[in-house]
């Protein structure tokens, strides 16, 4: 059965809960497990009729990756951390797409999906280069790590009381080199799975040749540049809460139905929303709207469906009039 599509366009951006279920053995069965668990939720936006791009996070994906390096390191070839990102994109993208292939057969909905392996054009002299902000990679005491820093020549500090890690800068996306591709496949109704942990980092070269970095872009910001450039109207940010609030965890907590992007700019000014976990998203939403889009939601999986709906989650929009 070939679906209508209702006109809209999304760009939906899956969390790191929506494939690593947490609290679980993080195992290729569970992660099947739990991501056709997440796209039932997704289907839901698929029989109303979207055109749509998909995004996702692969950070204990990546990590993974970089261990096995780790363990293979004088055994196997030495990868660098974009390549890692790379074959996540590849590996995770598989366990969506085939997900996705055989909810939309159970259903009987005719609908292609794809996956690309994206690279995203980011400025080598961004300043952000020089602030390494992004752990990557496994835990380790502090000797431990004092031992892999100066052999390997990594950066490293502690992440939050848990241990210490490697981190890695994460410049600020500019431009989807594949995005006209995606957008023609999005356009003629297929759902694309795309910058999966933000796309592969490539800068430019003499004019026009890509370059890759060592560096992670984060999901949100590049799903926002994505949504910019395929001409969505919507950004759907799923993420591991119901809503966005301020003051979130404190006494005076207040959560947040729907706001205009300059408030979510002033509350992100105001520091209620962290670096390590709600601000990303909130200023990728800002972007969007700034560049155009129509809408943005920020929500659970669970409650995609009555947030489009408007009766869940956090909408950020240009003007509540």
């Amino acid at each position: 059965m070939k679906p209508k599509l209702n006109g809209k366009t999304a760009v939906v951006a899956l969390g790191g809960n929506a494939i690593s279920p947490k609290g679980q053995e993080d195992s290729i069965a569970n992660q099947f497990r739990r991501t056709r668990e997440s796209l039932r939720e997704i289907m839901k936006l698929i029989k109303v009729g979207y055109r749509m791009a998909i995004t996702h996070g692969n950070g204990p994906q990546v990590g993974n990756a970089l261990l096995r390096v780790e363990l293979a390191r004088g055994k196997a070839p030495i990868l660098p951390l974009g390549i890692c990102v790379a074959d996540t994109e590849g590996g995770m993208g598989y366990m969506i797409e085939q997900s996705l292939q055989n909810g939309l057969k159970s259903a009987a909905i005719d609908r292609e999906v794809v996956t690309i392996v994206t690279q995203v054009v980011v400025d080598p002299g961004d300043p952000l280069f020089d602030k390494y902000t992004k752990f990557v990679g496994q835990f380790y005491s502090e000797e431990e790590i004092k031992n892999l820093a100066k052999k390997n020549g990594w950066k490293v500090k502690e992440d939050s009381g848990r241990g210490w890690r490697r981190v890695v800068p994460s410049p600020k996306p500019l431009h989807i080199v594949n995005a006209n591709a995606i957008k023609k496949l999005v356009d003629d109704g297929t759902v694309v799975i795309a910058a999966g942990g933000g796309g592969v980092p490539v800068y430019i070269e003499n004019g026009n040749i890509f370059e890759g970095v060592d560096a992670v872009i984060d999901k949100d910001l590049a799903s926002a540049v994505l949504a910019k450039e395929i001409g969505a109207e919507e950004l759907i940010i799923l993420t591991d809460i119901d809503q966005v609030a301020l003051n979130y965890g404190k006494p005076e907590q207040k959560w947040l139905d729907c706001v205009t992007a300059d408030q979510a700019h002033e509350y992100l000014h105001q520091e209620h929303f962290p670096y390590g976990s709600m601000g990303p998203k909130v200023k990728a939403a800002i972007n969007f709207i700034e560049w155009g889009g129509k809408k943005v939601i920020i929500t659970s999986i669970e409650k995609v469906e009555e947030a489009i709906q408007g009766r869940a989650g956090t909408t950020i929009v240009r003007s509540l009039q």
